[in-house]
């Protein structure tokens, strides 16, 4: 195989895992949601918080697009084979994100005929399920789905489908697999622990700070039990390996382990990850008036999930394995675009620096005043 051809398919599965660390990061806006009657006692509190997040929903919702995107044009075969299959998921996570739009855009509209309890709920909801049902999706990509890729399919005129759901569950049957609901609590949590890092760095109020903070410890310690019940079971488990020269899929004890010996930078990135999202919460949690840990927190996540995605990737690794039909399972090699379109939206990706500068100046601008009590009482201002 042409030399660049490979090189554009790593190239495009970390950018793939880059897209999908970040999006993690920014669902610390459906964690706030979660946290809506947790933390904030008075609506005026509520109205900080829903602000806090409100004015970042838009980064979440971009990205997850930008990635569903990226993955449709670099490997059209997972596209086509998971979200054409397990749509149910997809499904769900889609209609959260349509209440979550409508939810910030009407809730303090005048005359909304559902109410705005209804459409904190709504958010409520989008906040919950969000994050799970994200986590429980990229669950199967260590733990394999069910269904089979025929390619000699597109040789039938009349149904020229080459991915088939091997049930009639279409993605759900995921939940039935126990490693899966640990990944998606585990993001969940996460989710969460971001947002309580946000609130304290965004909201200027002496009792959201206060309930935050508190709030920090037991969310810290769910975060841990599930994800470390994951990373532990992923590491000891069998993998889904790839063959280099025949290209046959097959099981490897501790796959995922040996991906990451065999691949020190991947291992250094994840243990960095993991110590800065910790020190980011215990700084946090310890006496003083730190409110930075989101940024450490938040840095650690990118990274840690970036080394994640890259370990299910790389090294002749299955990325989506099949557990029904083995040699059906996705790798990088047999579901990716053509070197032509890998090489032309190589050149567009340029552009991805310059999309990052432009998120990061209109983040600091939203950030620029702290939200507090004054500025949600004041007349013409834009709230949620």
């Amino acid at each position: 195989m042409d030399s660049t051809y490979i090189l554009l398919q790593q190239y495009w599965w970390f950018i793939i895992s880059l897209l999908g660390a970040l999006l993690v990061f920014l669902l610390f806006v459906q964690g706030g949601q979660s946290l809506l009657f947790t933390v904030g006692k008075t609506e005026l509190q509520q109205k900080m918080m829903l602000n806090s997040t409100g004015r970042k929903w838009e980064f979440t919702f971009t990205t997850l697009v930008t990635f569903g995107g990226a993955f449709f044009a670099s490997f059209p075969l997972f596209y086509s084979t998971s979200f054409g299959g397990a749509y149910w998921v997809w499904m769900a996570l889609l209609f959260c994100f349509v209440i979550q739009a409508v939810s910030y855009e009407y809730q303090s509209k005048k005359g909304n005929l559902l109410g705005k309890k209804t459409y904190q709920i709504f958010l409520i909801i989008n906040g919950v399920l969000a994050p799970i049902l994200l986590g429980t999706a990229v669950g199967t990509f260590f733990n394999g789905a069910e269904f089979s890729v025929n390619k000699e399919n597109l040789m039938e005129i009349g149904m020229p489908v080459i991915s088939s759901w091997d049930n009639p569950w279409h993605g759900l049957e995921a939940v039935l697999v126990i490693w899966n609901v640990c990944l998606g609590l585990a993001v969940f949590f996460l989710a969460r622990i971001q947002a309580l890092l946000y609130f304290i760095n965004n909201i200027n109020d002496e009792e959201v700070d206060k309930r935050s903070r508190k709030q920090l410890i037991p969310e810290t310690a769910l975060f841990l039990v599930f994800f470390l019940a994951f990373l532990i079971h992923t590491l000891v488990q069998d993998g889904f390996a790839v063959n280099p020269e025949t290209k046959e899929v097959f099981m490897q004890p501790y796959k995922y382990f040996m991906n990451l010996i065999e691949m020190p930078a991947v291992l250094v990135v994840l243990l960095v990850g993991v110590v800065s999202v910790l020190f980011g919460i215990i700084k946090t949690i310890l006496p003083g008036n730190w409110k930075k840990g989101i940024w450490f927190s938040g840095v650690g996540t990118v990274l840690t999930v970036l080394a994640l995605f890259l370990c299910v990737g790389w090294n002749n690794t299955a990325y989506y394995p099949s557990v029904t039909n083995l040699q059906s399972s996705l790798t990088i090699e047999n579901s990716c675009s053509s070197l032509f379109t890998l090489k032309t939206m190589s050149y567009v990706s340029i552009l991805v620096p310059f999309v990052l500068w432009y998120i990061y100046h209109a983040w600091k601008a939203l950030d620029i005043r702290k939200i507090d009590k004054k500025e949600m009482e004041e007349e013409g201002q834009h709230t949620y």
